[in-house]
Protein backbone atom coordinates (compact mmCIF):
# COMPACT_ATOMS: atom_id res chain seq x y z
CA UNK A 1 0.00 0.00 0.00
CA UNK A 2 1.26 3.50 -0.89
CA UNK A 3 2.69 5.64 1.90
CA UNK A 4 2.74 9.44 2.20
CA UNK A 5 6.42 9.25 1.20
CA UNK A 6 5.40 7.61 -2.10
CA UNK A 7 2.88 10.37 -2.77
CA UNK A 8 5.48 13.02 -1.94
CA UNK A 9 7.85 11.41 -4.44
CA UNK A 10 5.19 11.46 -7.14
CA UNK A 11 4.37 15.15 -6.53
CA UNK A 12 8.07 16.03 -6.69
CA UNK A 13 8.47 14.10 -9.96
CA UNK A 14 5.43 15.82 -11.45
CA UNK A 15 6.70 19.29 -10.54
CA UNK A 16 10.37 18.80 -11.41
CA UNK A 17 9.76 16.58 -14.49
CA UNK A 18 12.72 14.47 -13.44
CA UNK A 19 13.26 11.56 -11.07
CA UNK A 20 16.79 12.77 -10.40
CA UNK A 21 15.71 16.29 -9.52
CA UNK A 22 12.86 14.93 -7.41
CA UNK A 23 15.30 12.77 -5.44
CA UNK A 24 17.60 15.74 -4.91
CA UNK A 25 14.70 17.95 -3.84
CA UNK A 26 13.48 15.39 -1.31
CA UNK A 27 16.99 14.46 -0.18
CA UNK A 28 16.34 10.82 -1.07
CA UNK A 29 18.14 8.37 -3.28
CA UNK A 30 17.11 7.98 -6.90
CA UNK A 31 16.37 4.32 -6.21
CA UNK A 32 13.98 5.24 -3.39
CA UNK A 33 12.06 7.75 -5.53
CA UNK A 34 11.87 5.30 -8.43
CA UNK A 35 10.57 2.59 -6.11
CA UNK A 36 7.87 4.94 -4.76
CA UNK A 37 6.66 5.66 -8.27
CA UNK A 38 6.59 1.95 -9.10
CA UNK A 39 4.54 1.24 -5.96
CA UNK A 40 1.95 3.85 -6.93
CA UNK A 41 1.67 2.69 -10.53
CA UNK A 42 1.35 -0.94 -9.46
CA UNK A 43 -1.33 -0.09 -6.89
CA UNK A 44 -3.38 2.09 -9.27
CA UNK A 45 -2.81 -0.12 -12.28
CA UNK A 46 -1.93 2.63 -14.77
CA UNK A 47 1.21 4.42 -15.90
CA UNK A 48 1.43 7.79 -14.18
CA UNK A 49 4.72 9.03 -15.64
CA UNK A 50 6.22 8.72 -19.11
CA UNK A 51 9.99 8.33 -18.70
CA UNK A 52 12.71 9.22 -21.20
CA UNK A 53 16.45 9.70 -20.75
CA UNK A 54 15.98 13.47 -20.60
CA UNK A 55 12.72 14.10 -18.76
CA UNK A 56 9.75 12.56 -17.06
CA UNK A 57 6.27 13.78 -17.99
CA UNK A 58 2.87 12.95 -16.58
CA UNK A 59 0.48 10.75 -18.49
CA UNK A 60 -3.13 11.86 -18.77
CA UNK A 61 -3.95 9.65 -15.78
CA UNK A 62 -0.94 11.06 -13.95
CA UNK A 63 -2.11 14.64 -14.50
CA UNK A 64 -5.53 13.86 -13.06
CA UNK A 65 -3.96 12.02 -10.12
CA UNK A 66 -1.55 14.91 -9.45
CA UNK A 67 -4.37 17.48 -9.34
CA UNK A 68 -6.25 15.44 -6.76
CA UNK A 69 -3.43 14.42 -4.43
CA UNK A 70 -1.25 17.56 -4.34
CA UNK A 71 -3.57 19.47 -1.95
CA UNK A 72 -3.95 16.35 0.19
CA UNK A 73 -0.20 15.83 0.46
CA UNK A 74 0.31 19.48 1.42
CA UNK A 75 -2.39 19.26 4.07
CA UNK A 76 -0.97 16.05 5.55
CA UNK A 77 2.45 17.69 5.84
CA UNK A 78 0.91 20.72 7.52
CA UNK A 79 -1.22 18.60 9.83
CA UNK A 80 1.93 16.88 11.08
CA UNK A 81 3.41 20.25 11.97
CA UNK A 82 0.23 21.38 13.69
CA UNK A 83 0.04 18.16 15.69
CA UNK A 84 3.61 18.66 16.81
CA UNK A 85 2.72 22.26 17.79
CA UNK A 86 5.33 23.88 15.61
CA UNK A 87 5.32 25.99 12.45
CA UNK A 88 7.44 25.32 9.39
CA UNK A 89 9.83 27.89 7.99
CA UNK A 90 8.70 28.77 4.44
CA UNK A 91 10.77 26.82 1.91
CA UNK A 92 10.51 25.67 -1.68
CA UNK A 93 8.92 27.25 -4.75
CA UNK A 94 5.92 29.55 -4.24
CA UNK A 95 3.85 29.65 -7.43
CA UNK A 96 1.68 32.77 -7.62
CA UNK A 97 -0.86 33.80 -10.25
CA UNK A 98 -1.90 37.45 -10.67
CA UNK A 99 -3.38 39.94 -13.17
CA UNK A 100 -1.01 41.19 -15.86
CA UNK A 101 -1.03 44.93 -15.12
CA UNK A 102 -1.57 44.70 -11.37
CA UNK A 103 1.37 42.49 -10.43
CA UNK A 104 4.41 44.56 -11.52
CA UNK A 105 3.51 47.65 -9.49
CA UNK A 106 1.71 46.11 -6.53
CA UNK A 107 2.97 42.55 -6.02
CA UNK A 108 6.58 42.44 -7.20
CA UNK A 109 7.87 44.85 -4.48
CA UNK A 110 6.13 42.70 -1.85
CA UNK A 111 7.55 39.53 -3.39
CA UNK A 112 11.03 41.06 -3.18
CA UNK A 113 10.56 41.72 0.55
CA UNK A 114 9.16 38.22 1.06
CA UNK A 115 12.16 36.59 -0.63
CA UNK A 116 14.56 38.70 1.43
CA UNK A 117 12.82 37.52 4.61
CA UNK A 118 12.71 33.89 3.50
CA UNK A 119 15.85 33.11 1.44
CA UNK A 120 14.89 29.44 1.11
CA UNK A 121 11.84 30.37 -0.99
CA UNK A 122 11.85 30.82 -4.75
CA UNK A 123 8.89 32.55 -6.43
CA UNK A 124 7.37 31.68 -9.79
CA UNK A 125 5.00 34.51 -10.78
CA UNK A 126 2.55 33.70 -13.59
CA UNK A 127 0.61 36.66 -15.03
CA UNK A 128 -2.79 36.23 -16.64
CA UNK A 129 -6.11 38.06 -16.58
CA UNK A 130 -7.98 34.77 -16.98
CA UNK A 131 -9.48 33.00 -13.96
CA UNK A 132 -6.96 30.17 -13.95
CA UNK A 133 -7.54 26.93 -12.07
CA UNK A 134 -4.97 26.56 -9.31
CA UNK A 135 -4.65 22.80 -9.54
CA UNK A 136 -4.48 22.72 -13.34
CA UNK A 137 -1.85 25.47 -13.48
CA UNK A 138 0.11 24.15 -10.49
CA UNK A 139 -0.31 27.39 -8.53
CA UNK A 140 -0.11 27.75 -4.76
CA UNK A 141 -2.26 30.87 -4.69
CA UNK A 142 -3.71 33.55 -6.94
CA UNK A 143 -4.55 37.22 -6.52
CA UNK A 144 -7.89 38.01 -8.18
CA UNK A 145 -9.67 41.30 -8.74
CA UNK A 146 -13.37 40.45 -9.08
CA UNK A 147 -16.55 39.56 -7.31
CA UNK A 148 -16.00 35.89 -6.59
CA UNK A 149 -18.50 33.09 -7.01
CA UNK A 150 -18.47 30.16 -4.60
CA UNK A 151 -15.34 28.53 -5.99
CA UNK A 152 -14.45 26.12 -3.19
CA UNK A 153 -11.21 28.04 -2.63
CA UNK A 154 -10.09 29.58 0.63
CA UNK A 155 -9.08 33.19 0.64
CA UNK A 156 -8.35 36.49 2.34
CA UNK A 157 -9.73 39.84 1.27
CA UNK A 158 -6.91 42.31 0.66
CA UNK A 159 -8.93 45.41 -0.19
CA UNK A 160 -11.04 46.82 -3.02
CA UNK A 161 -10.45 48.96 -6.11
CA UNK A 162 -12.46 51.81 -7.62
CA UNK A 163 -13.78 51.99 -11.19
CA UNK A 164 -14.08 55.45 -12.73
CA UNK A 165 -15.07 57.39 -15.85
CA UNK A 166 -12.34 59.67 -17.15
CA UNK A 167 -11.53 61.93 -20.08
CA UNK A 168 -8.92 64.31 -21.41
CA UNK A 169 -9.19 68.06 -20.71
CA UNK A 170 -9.32 68.62 -24.48
CA UNK A 171 -12.43 66.42 -24.75
CA UNK A 172 -14.19 68.22 -21.89
CA UNK A 173 -13.35 71.59 -23.45
CA UNK A 174 -15.14 70.56 -26.65
CA UNK A 175 -18.03 68.48 -25.30
CA UNK A 176 -18.54 69.41 -21.66
CA UNK A 177 -18.68 67.12 -18.63
CA UNK A 178 -21.44 64.61 -17.94
CA UNK A 179 -23.21 65.35 -14.65
CA UNK A 180 -25.16 62.06 -14.52
CA UNK A 181 -24.50 58.57 -15.92
CA UNK A 182 -27.56 58.89 -18.19
CA UNK A 183 -25.79 61.74 -20.00
CA UNK A 184 -23.11 59.31 -21.24
CA UNK A 185 -25.51 58.37 -24.05
CA UNK A 186 -24.79 61.80 -25.52
CA UNK A 187 -21.02 61.39 -25.28
CA UNK A 188 -18.45 59.47 -27.29
CA UNK A 189 -17.21 56.56 -25.18
CA UNK A 190 -14.16 54.42 -25.89
CA UNK A 191 -15.19 50.76 -25.72
CA UNK A 192 -12.94 47.81 -24.86
CA UNK A 193 -14.38 45.07 -27.03
CA UNK A 194 -13.20 42.04 -25.05
CA UNK A 195 -15.12 42.93 -21.87
CA UNK A 196 -17.97 40.60 -20.96
CA UNK A 197 -20.48 43.42 -21.61
CA UNK A 198 -18.39 45.93 -23.55
CA UNK A 199 -21.12 48.56 -24.00
CA UNK A 200 -22.45 48.38 -20.42
CA UNK A 201 -20.86 50.60 -17.77
CA UNK A 202 -21.92 50.06 -14.14
CA UNK A 203 -22.80 52.80 -11.63
CA UNK A 204 -24.59 53.35 -8.32
CA UNK A 205 -27.65 55.56 -8.71
CA UNK A 206 -29.88 56.13 -5.69
CA UNK A 207 -28.03 53.40 -3.80
CA UNK A 208 -28.77 50.78 -6.46
CA UNK A 209 -26.67 49.26 -9.21
CA UNK A 210 -27.45 50.87 -12.54
CA UNK A 211 -26.03 49.91 -15.95
CA UNK A 212 -25.76 52.47 -18.75
CA UNK A 213 -25.45 51.55 -22.42
CA UNK A 214 -22.67 53.55 -24.05
CA UNK A 215 -21.30 53.88 -27.56
CA UNK A 216 -18.67 55.70 -29.52
CA UNK A 217 -16.80 55.72 -32.84
CA UNK A 218 -13.60 54.17 -31.46
CA UNK A 219 -13.34 50.61 -30.11
CA UNK A 220 -10.32 48.49 -29.20
CA UNK A 221 -9.41 45.24 -27.48
CA UNK A 222 -6.68 46.48 -25.08
CA UNK A 223 -6.66 48.87 -22.16
CA UNK A 224 -3.42 50.44 -23.35
CA UNK A 225 -5.17 51.55 -26.54
CA UNK A 226 -8.16 52.78 -24.50
CA UNK A 227 -5.87 55.04 -22.48
CA UNK A 228 -4.14 56.38 -25.59
CA UNK A 229 -7.47 57.07 -27.27
CA UNK A 230 -8.90 58.86 -24.23
CA UNK A 231 -5.69 60.89 -23.87
CA UNK A 232 -6.00 61.91 -27.53
CA UNK A 233 -9.51 63.22 -26.90
CA UNK A 234 -11.42 60.51 -28.80
CA UNK A 235 -13.89 59.96 -25.99
CA UNK A 236 -14.46 58.99 -22.37
CA UNK A 237 -13.02 55.84 -20.81
CA UNK A 238 -14.08 53.50 -18.01
CA UNK A 239 -11.35 51.80 -16.03
CA UNK A 240 -10.02 50.75 -12.64
CA UNK A 241 -8.57 53.89 -11.06
CA UNK A 242 -5.27 52.21 -10.19
CA UNK A 243 -4.54 51.68 -13.88
CA UNK A 244 -4.80 55.40 -14.70
CA UNK A 245 -3.53 56.97 -11.49
CA UNK A 246 -0.36 58.26 -13.17
CA UNK A 247 -2.39 59.83 -15.96
CA UNK A 248 -4.57 61.53 -13.34
CA UNK A 249 -1.56 62.72 -11.34
CA UNK A 250 0.06 64.12 -14.51
CA UNK A 251 -3.14 65.94 -15.50
CA UNK A 252 -3.46 63.98 -18.75
CA UNK A 253 -6.98 62.85 -17.80
CA UNK A 254 -9.61 63.92 -15.28
CA UNK A 255 -12.22 61.85 -13.43
CA UNK A 256 -15.95 62.57 -13.67
CA UNK A 257 -19.13 61.11 -12.12
CA UNK A 258 -17.32 60.20 -8.91
CA UNK A 259 -20.54 60.37 -6.86
CA UNK A 260 -22.01 57.61 -9.05
CA UNK A 261 -19.09 55.17 -8.92
CA UNK A 262 -20.07 51.50 -8.59
CA UNK A 263 -19.06 49.58 -5.53
CA UNK A 264 -15.31 48.94 -5.48
CA UNK A 265 -14.19 45.57 -6.82
CA UNK A 266 -12.73 43.33 -4.09
CA UNK A 267 -9.19 41.96 -4.25
CA UNK A 268 -8.56 38.50 -2.77
CA UNK A 269 -5.68 36.12 -2.27
CA UNK A 270 -7.01 32.60 -2.89
CA UNK A 271 -5.52 29.18 -2.30
CA UNK A 272 -6.65 25.57 -2.43
CA UNK A 273 -9.30 24.57 0.05
CA UNK A 274 -8.00 22.82 3.14
CA UNK A 275 -7.60 23.77 6.74
CA UNK A 276 -3.84 24.22 6.82
CA UNK A 277 -2.26 26.11 3.90
CA UNK A 278 1.50 25.55 3.59
CA UNK A 279 3.78 27.83 5.58
CA UNK A 280 5.01 29.60 2.43
CA UNK A 281 1.42 30.47 1.50
CA UNK A 282 0.50 31.62 5.02
CA UNK A 283 3.57 33.82 5.29
CA UNK A 284 3.08 35.39 1.86
CA UNK A 285 -0.61 36.11 2.42
CA UNK A 286 0.17 37.68 5.81
CA UNK A 287 2.75 39.96 4.17
CA UNK A 288 0.34 40.85 1.36
CA UNK A 289 -2.31 41.84 3.90
CA UNK A 290 0.20 44.00 5.78
CA UNK A 291 1.84 45.70 2.79
CA UNK A 292 -0.79 45.97 0.05
CA UNK A 293 -2.28 49.46 0.35
CA UNK A 294 -5.32 49.90 -1.88
CA UNK A 295 -7.23 52.63 -0.01
CA UNK A 296 -8.42 55.31 -2.39
CA UNK A 297 -7.43 53.40 -5.52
Amino acid sequence: MARIEDLESFVAIAESESLTRAARQLNRSLQTVSRSLAVLEAEIGVQLVHRTTRRSSLSEAGQAYYRRIKPAVAEIREARLEAADRRAEPVGVLRVGAPVLFAPDFLVPIIAEFMARHPQVEVDLQLSDAFTDLATEGLDLVVRIAELPDSGLQGKRLGALRRVVFGAPSYFARHGRPAHPAELREHACVIRTIDQRPSQWAFQVGGKRHAVSVRGPFRTNTMGAVYSAVGAGLGLGYSPLWQIRRLVEDGAVEIVLEEFEPRPVPVHALWQEGRFPPAKVRAFVDLLAARLKLDGL
